[in-house]
């Protein structure tokens, strides 16, 4: 049976002669302390399982707290990573473009060389050209001024010799008609 606070302040003893029946009150006594013990057990079991779910809740508590910090220091870590890598990029495509003009610059520097040296050929080429055509002229001029003696000589009906040669102009260069003939 549940005692409740109403319950024992109603409760009314018999009376007797010399106060209150006392096996009435002796059993009520009984069934309140029995009441109280049962309160008591339960309200122990309640601590002990307010105490289990406070620290449970601590614990948790505790883990939520660390899940955080690492969830931040994760967050704050990938954030350090994706700047670097950012960082990283960011060289790596100023060495690229760096070296991609340089390359630029060099080819450019190279052909232009290429250019100077293909004006320099072609230089060479007019001046070899000239000269040689010089030299072509002045031994065609050469060879005209030596058949023009030589033809003079032949209607002159002189013979050409070399000091020291036995061999006659006319058998050395021979007469134009001579020459017609034999073609």
């Amino acid at each position: 049976m549940r005692i409740t606070p109403i319950d024992i302040q109603q409760q009314q003893f018999k009376s007797r002669l010399m106060g209150y029946d006392k096996a009435g009150v002796d059993h009520f006594l009984e069934l309140l302390a029995g009441e109280l013990e049962r309160l008591l057990r339960q309200n122990q079991d309640l601590q002990e399982e307010l105490a289990r779910a406070k620290s449970a809740l601590a614990e948790m508590r505790d883990r939520e707290a660390t899940l955080k910090e690492t969830l931040l220091t994760t967050q704050k870590v990938t954030d350090a990573l994706k700047a670097n890598a950012r960082h990283e990029a960011d060289l790596l495509l100023a060495d690229t473009e760096l070296r991609a003009e340089r390359l630029m610059q060099d080819a450019e520097e190279r052909r232009l060389e290429l250019l100077k040296e293909i004006q320099d050929i072609k230089r060479q080429k007019i001046a070899f050209e000239t000269g040689l055509r010089c030299l072509l002229e002045q031994h065609v001029r050469m060879l005209d001024l030596n058949v023009l003696p030589v033809r003079e000589e032949k209607a002159g009906g002189k013979l050409l010799e070399e000091p020291g040669s036995p061999v006659s102009a006319k058998s050395a260069v021979p007469d134009s008609d001579e020459a017609e003939g034999a073609d």
